[in-house]
């Protein structure tokens, strides 16, 4: 994945601009500028309102409620330990609690160094495999404590 590319609000135009045509454009739109920027900015949401008709407010209930979109740039590295009863009832509660304690992070928090993100999901669609986590997008199952290790050992060296 390419750097974030900083804030620009004539690149933000030609993104909402160039998805405007689709049917259902929001999504499209707010993937794009995550992509480009590393994150939804908030200055983008008026643009992206404006540009659909529909208040800030809509707009801005979207972005919150679909858990991908970010309001502020992930870390280098982002962490998505899954918290479904699945992973849960194979021991995924203490391995998501350990994956935590090694990376010295809570929930939803970014590394002080900006090189790790650490989040929550619930469900990956690998239940039989469990516990699971997704590192950069890539499934990690079958987890146990050696495995939290060497995961937490990749994404901090």
């Amino acid at each position: 994945m390419a750097a974030p590319s900083p804030w620009d609000a004539t690149r933000a135009r030609e993104i909402i601009d160039a998805h405007l045509e689709l049917e259902g454009p929001a999504l499209p739109i707010l993937h794009a500028l995550q992509e480009t920027f590393g994150h939804v900015p908030r200055e983008a949401v008026p643009m992206v309102a404006s540009a659909l008709n529909v208040s800030r407010a809509e707009m801005h209930g979207i972005v919150t409620f679909y858990h991908d979109f970010r309001e502020e740039p992930a870390g280098e590295h982002v962490v998505k330990v899954c918290r479904a009863e699945s992973c849960q009832s194979r021991g995924g509660r203490e391995i998501g609690d350990r994956i935590a304690a090694l990376l010295g992070l809570k929930w939803y928090e970014t590394s002080a160094d900006g090189r790790v993100t650490l989040e929550p999901v619930y469900c990956l669609g690998l239940c039989t495999m469990g516990p699971n986590a997704m590192v950069d997008g890539k499934p990690v199952a079958r987890i146990d404590k050696v495995g939290a290790a060497r995961l937490v050992e990749e994404v901090t060296r």
